[in-house]
């Protein structure tokens, strides 16, 4: 556990970060090595129907995800004023809702999965390969939540480094099993999907093992396991509104899937090899995101607002500087990595398109997700909601929808900047009024806390009191 309420502040924010961020490259093995050993093992058909399943399984976890969010605000709000009883009930009642989601997700999926891929226009050829993908991914529900639910909570006490041992450990059962499953036995997309399964599993495993040994605060037996109302009441207030946003997030990536799909098989393995590249380019935002959510909540709880200021505009300067040197890379190294995945000329062409249209503008999307972080942290998260429904049903789908005609396939690539650009004016707009300040589940007095070395709020607390 890290206490972020007192110390140097991008020193914390940086080191806190950087384990997220390495576990996050290593959560992100599990699809993108699904991918490559597939594409280079099956084809591009079996390519194209991995990819076309992560939308469908996201969008089935997004709301529940947006919950557990709520969940570790709460956490990190508690953790921060030291109320350690209500640390312990809000990790026993999250455990028990998450467990009966699980099921209930899995049970949803297994029944409309076929349905769900007709719908998206997959081609005939990809469908039964799909489904496959699909139903084997919904086996392993429990586990992938029940591991979410331990970073989580671990990362709103402040430990960001347990989650990724668990994520080393299981991204290399993965990897191990990906290349035996599929090289030696050829199982083609099922081998990858249960090389998944088990890697997520053993993750969950380790994850309760340490809990049990070293973190008696966050340990549930159970004969601890109880549920309290009120705690859940109030992460379904924080989190239902991130999960919706999740949700409605996850609709329009399966949105832009239909629309990839149209294209037909050359386009969908482009946008799977693309988008899995994409997807390490734009972890450290959201990890950025993260911690900023989890440093304000923490300083929120402590009654240390003096300190938000400090750390949203120390991580956007980290995430300026990042952003920067992603975008170069992905420019020069764009080809050969999408090669990793798909060696057809027209898979690499296309797919090149998309990551050098979409990378330049990775700015955006970084600033953007350090404010709804803060904005989060402090526990507002109606408005985040609000932004991420008018970004993307309202720009980003619509743009893609009357581009196509006229651009192809790149009229979807361009989507994707142009509701960044819509999302990062939103944010810094409702961020400058400062009303997201008065959200906080732990109410204080005007504040009395003055971080000694800050000159600046000392003269602030003056003032107001004059």
């Amino acid at each position: 556990m890290k206490d972020l309420t007192q110390g140097n502040i991008p020193k914390q924010i940086f080191y806190f970060t950087l384990p997220m961020l390495i576990g996050n490259v290593f959560q992100q093995l599990y699809n993108t090595v699904d991918s490559i050993v597939i594409g280079k093992f099956e084809g591009t058909e079996a390519l194209a129907a991995v990819g076309s399943s992560f939308p469908i399984i996201f969008l089935l976890v997004a709301l529940l995800m947006g919950i557990t969010m709520g969940a570790t605000i709460l956490v990190s709000q508690y953790f921060g004023a030291k109320d350690f009883r209500m640390v312990k009930k809000t990790v026993t009642t999250t455990y028990i809702f998450l467990f009966f989601a699980s099921l209930l997700t899995t049970i949803i999926g297994l029944t409309f999965s076929s349905n769900i891929l007709l719908f998206l226009n997959t081609p005939p050829s990809v469908l039964p390969l799909a489904q496959t993908y699909l139903n084997i991914m919904f086996i392993g529900m429990v586990s992938m939540f029940g591991y979410n639910a331990i970073s989580a909570i671990l990362r709103g006490v402040g430990d960001s480094k347990t989650p990724l041992i668990f994520l080393i450990i299981s991204s290399v059962i993965n990897i191990l099993l990906d290349l035996l499953f599929v090289g030696v036995f050829r199982w083609g997309v099922a081998g990858v999907a249960w090389a998944t399964i088990i890697a997520q599993t053993s993750s969950f495993i380790f994850g309760l093992y340490y809990l049990r040994k070293n973190n008696s605060i966050l340990y549930v037996s159970l004969k601890d396991l109880t549920f309290d109302k009120g705690i859940f009441a109030k992460s379904l207030k924080i989190g239902i509104p991130t999960g919706i946003q999740q949700t409605l997030f996850s609709l329009g990536m399966l949105a832009v899937q239909r629309m990839v799909n149209s294209f037909g098989e050359i386009t969908m393995a482009a946008y799977t090899a693309a988008g899995r590249i994409d997807s390490f380019a734009i972890m450290p935002f959201m990890n950025f995101g993260t911690a900023i959510s989890t440093f304000v909540g923490q300083n929120i709880g402590a009654n240390k607002l003096h300190r938000v200021k400090k750390g949203y505009l120390t991580t956007v300067l980290m995430t300026t500087v990042t952003a920067a040197f992603v975008t170069i890379t992905l420019y020069f190294l764009g080809e050969p990595l999408i090669k990793l995945f798909d060696s057809n000329p027209d898979v690499i062409n296309i797919g090149l398109r998309k990551i050098r249209i979409v990378s330049t503008f990775y700015i955006l999307i970084g600033i953007m997700f350090v404010t709804l972080g803060v904005i989060r942290g402090a526990g507002d998260a109606f408005v985040p909601m609000i932004i991420s429904i008018l970004t993307l049903w309202l720009i980003r789908i619509p743009v893609a929808s009357l581009l196509i005609p006229y651009l192809g396939s790149d009229g979807i690539w361009w989507s994707f900047p142009i509701g960044w650009a819509v999302g990062i004016v939103l944010s810094l707009g409702y961020y400058s009024t400062g009303r997201w300040k008065n959200k906080a589940v732990i109410k204080h007095k005007p504040l009395v806390e003055v971080d000694e070395d800050d000159s600046e709020f000392k003269m602030e607390v003056a003032t107001n009191a004059r």
